[in-house]
């Protein structure tokens, strides 16, 4: 389902909220979209642009799992079955993302929102970087841009990950790199962008395996993007570099200003009537986009030690730093196993719960209760000490130039098993007669 099919399927069932009124997209627009709760929105009236913009539309696992036509039950099984079996995308001639070719840049143009007073200056959140690497072929993952001026942004790449590596292989030779910007793109170019598998993976054939995603080469760069995004901006990283930042990240704190390189923009193509996508720093898209493509890694890595039956990356955790691990456990040994599994498959994880099949992960109070209920923290409890961790983490420890390191912990939270002084039946819950309260009221 394309980004437009979707936005049509809401309207229809009255789930978009439409903004007539102007609204500045400077500081307003975004609180509008958080006081609304970032439920799926539609504004008409940006001061200062002739396009509309859209937001919310993966801002909850029911839209995502709406939007890609599986039921929300098995969201996590599709990720994994997308992402283990990439399908080659279909090339085409002519593109909906082609039907303007601006090669005048001018940056002033687009409804580019100012999220908060610290940020940098204005920023997109929405944004998927289409490359290539001479070694490893086609990358597409999400970088926030800094607008700067008429046609450049500052480009926040992360260290390690694909884009900053080709980057530095062009850097040395001191070439500029080919980048093409995706904004405004279907649940499952989104979802697909989001997810990081091994180099030379296409991304885009994960998106694909999700939902046709039909290709189109670009304009002036040799790359090939989404046809039916909404806008596409062509251009180049530069050699040279500049101060990006502040701006809020995942963890809904201050991420600190840093050197980052200049993206230039050469030509923009885009819809007759494009729709602008934007995305919340920090908020439940951004979350959900974050969290939920690290669950098929983690659950493909505990499922080679143990019966896997779900994960959830928990929203409270930042959707990043804290996930749990349902299991059917048949020996007290696969909780740690699948620990460190998880460690594994995701590696800026920093704390994690095993459960049992009667636990539902993405039940908060029913995971708090396996563990008031059965854990022990003398016996059952793993921390490891000084581990490769995430640059998001607030308690981190990051040396300049250095990956971060934290401690990290797991709990055991399963029902133990074969112990003659605790019997399973001292741990299992109760659960009232279900009646029907029409019967009696």
């Amino acid at each position: 389902m394309t980004l437009r099919e979707f936005i049509d399927k809401l309207n229809m069932e009255s789930a978009l909220t439409h903004v007539r009124k102007p609204v500045s997209p400077r500081l307003d627009a975004p609180a509008l979209i958080s006081e609304l709760g970032e439920k799926p929105i539609l504004f008409y009236n940006i001061p200062g642009s002739q396009f509309r913009v859209v937001a919310g539309l993966c801002s909850s696992r029911e839209l995502i799992a709406k939007a890609l036509g599986v039921e929300k039950e098995k969201l996590l099984f599709a990720l994994a079955d997308a992402t283990a079996k990439p399908t080659q995308p279909q090339m085409v001639e002519r593109a909906p993302c082609q039907e303007v070719v601006e090669t005048s840049v001018d940056l002033d143009r687009l409804p580019i929102f100012t999220h908060f007073e610290k940020d940098g200056g204005p920023y997109i959140a929405s944004a998927i970087g289409i490359i290539k690497d001479p070694d490893t072929g086609r990358n597409a993952s999400y970088h926030r841009l800094m607008k700067m001026g008429k046609n450049r942004f500052a480009v926040r790449l992360v260290e390690g990950r694909q884009t900053h590596a080709t980057y530095q292989k062009f850097l040395k030779q001191g070439k500029e790199l080919p980048i093409a910007f995706c904004i405004g793109n279907s649940t499952a170019v989104m979802l697909g962008a989001a997810i990081s598998p091994p180099a030379g993976v296409d991304e885009l054939g994960i998106a694909n395996a999700l939902g046709e995603t039909k290709l189109v080469k670009c304009k002036t760069k040799d790359l090939e993007v989404p046809a039916e995004s909404e806008f596409v901006l062509e251009g180049r990283l530069l050699t040279q570099q500049v101060k990006e930042g502040p701006f809020m990240d995942l963890t809904e704190t201050l991420d600190i200003a840093r050197q980052q390189p200049i993206f230039e923009v050469d030509c923009i193509t885009h819809r007759r009537d494009g729709i602008f996508q934007a995305l919340l720093p920090g908020g439940l898209e951004h979350k959900n986009l974050m969290g939920m493509p690290r669950e098929p890694t983690i659950y493909n890595e505990v499922g080679k030690v143990c019966d896997c039956r779900g994960v959830v990356i928990t929203p409270g955790g930042c959707s990043w730093l804290h996930a749990v691990i349902q299991i059917r456990k048949k020996t007290n040994a696969e909780p740690q196993k699948a620990i460190e599994a998880a460690f594994r498959g995701h590696h800026s994880l920093k704390h994690c719960v095993v459960v049992d099949e009667d636990i539902d992960p993405a039940d908060p109070a029913q995971v708090e209760w396996a563990i008031a209920t059965r854990f022990r923290a003398d016996k059952r409890l793993w921390v490891k000490e000084n581990q490769p961790s995430s640059s998001l983490d607030p308690m981190a420890d990051k040396p300049p130039g250095q990956k971060a390191t934290c401690a990290k912990m797991g709990l055991d939270a399963t029902i133990p098993l074969a112990d003659k002084e605790r019997p399973r039946s001292k741990f299992e819950k109760l659960r009232y007669k279900r009646v029907s309260a029409g019967d009696y009221l």
